[in-house]
């Protein structure tokens, strides 16, 4: 189980760094390859696009062919997409590529996570989850470190070595045995899926902090701008807030297992809700990034066990296990598209205090409803 706990890790670790990769090489190309500032926002916007539609086809994949099998079609679609990248001299040719890596982290996800969590006793999914969500939020930290290097050196080098690693991977793959393929339904048992309110709850759990991820990170690092932090200051910013989230995430996740998946999603929720209404109060750098570092935390501590509770609402409502984690995908990429692009205009049309006490506002409302819907549980039972 260790092993495939580490392959697992790896997996979606590899996927979050190169997805991660691209932010400080967008000047880079800007200079480069002639981009405009919306030319590098489609590009930044072109992963998650993939991810969002490749969702349910690698949920088919991981339930018809196996997790295993999804894994190595992950893998090559992000060794040639990466490769793509590298030496692309278009900016087309670097959004396709940016748009298929998307659709290998969808692969990536389904196949890795319902591999690890179909493979592990029901009462340590949480910790499962938590441990490879830990594991891409590493990744998420090497990235932009990874890019740095792209744009010191040549992206072409960096790049290159996406093959060496995918190699490494699918051969640790073929050498870990796979779980037995069962008969699962087909994408028509997903329309009733969706129509549980638990799922739907469940799905919409792992889709807020999507969103308020990207507004804070967008406004965040325009605001710390503005206040006189440099690039070195912004980037600490945010690699401290990753490295905590990282820190917490197995911890949470064992939490969710011993004392149930709301507890930890219910805090998350309060303590976020409060440091949302109050992200634009700090006017000097070091006030302003301790809130995104706590920010980021309080998102990490019901991330896990949302994606936990998809899980779970998937298996009980027939679900295979990867179509799943095709639904966390699908509202992960939902979320950072909305909350990236809504945060900007909204930062742009009303100030900067717009999106977040408007995402407050949801946070509560979510946080008041999951706790009526406790209450009317329990007078039932």
């Amino acid at each position: 189980m260790r092993r495939l706990v580490f392959l697992a890790s790896a997996i979606v670790l590899v996927d979050t760094m190169f997805y991660a990769v691209v932010a400080p090489l967008l000047p880079h190309y800007v200079d480069e390859l002639g981009l405009s500032h919306g030319g590098a926002g489609i590009l930044a916007a072109a992963y998650p696009a993939g991810t969002l539609l490749g969702s349910l086809p690698a949920g088919l994949i991981a339930a018809r062919f196996g997790p295993r099998r999804t894994v190595l079609v992950a893998l090559a679609l992000l060794c040639a997409s990466s490769l793509a990248f590298g030496f692309a001299r278009h900016a087309a040719v670097l959004d396709i590529a940016r748009f298929v890596q998307g659709i290998a982290g969808a692969c990536s996800w389904a196949g890795a996570l319902s591999w690890l969590v179909g493979s592990a006793p029901a009462a340590q999914r949480g910790q499962m989850i938590g441990t490879a969500l830990g594991a891409a939020v590493a990744g998420g930290l090497l990235g932009p470190v990874v890019g740095g290097i792209a744009e010191l050196t040549s992206p072409q080098l960096v790049f290159s070595s996406v093959v060496v690693l995918c190699a490494t991977l699918a051969v640790w793959a073929l050498k870990t045995p796979p779980p037995p393929i069962q008969e699962a339904p087909g994408l028509a048992a997903l329309w009733p899926a969706l129509r549980r309110p638990d799922l739907l709850v469940a799905m919409w759990l792992v889709g807020l902090p999507a969103i308020a991820f990207g507004a804070v990170s967008v406004i965040g690092a325009l605001r710390l701008d503005e206040l006189g932090a440099g690039g070195a200051a912004v980037g600490a910013t945010f690699l401290i807030a990753a490295g905590v989230e990282a820190a917490i995430s197995p911890a949470i996740g064992r939490l969710s297992d011993r004392r149930g998946r709301l507890l930890p999603i219910r805090v998350g929720l309060l303590i976020s809700t409060v440091l949302l209404c109050v992200f634009t109060l700090p006017n000097t750098v070091l006030p302003l990034a301790v809130s995104m570092v706590a920010i980021t935390a309080a998102l990490g501590l019901f991330w896990g066990p949302a994606m936990a509770l998809v899980s779970d609402g998937g298996e009980a409502a027939g679900l295979h296990l990867g179509m799943g984690f095709a639904l966390v995908n699908l509202a992960w990429a939902g979320g950072q598209m909305i909350g990236s692009a809504g945060g900007g205009a909204l930062s742009g049309g009303v100030g900067d205090a717009g999106a977040p006490l408007a995402i407050a506002a949801i946070s509560l409302v979510t946080l008041l409803g999951i706790m009526r819907r406790s209450r009317v549980r329990s007078v039932i039972r």
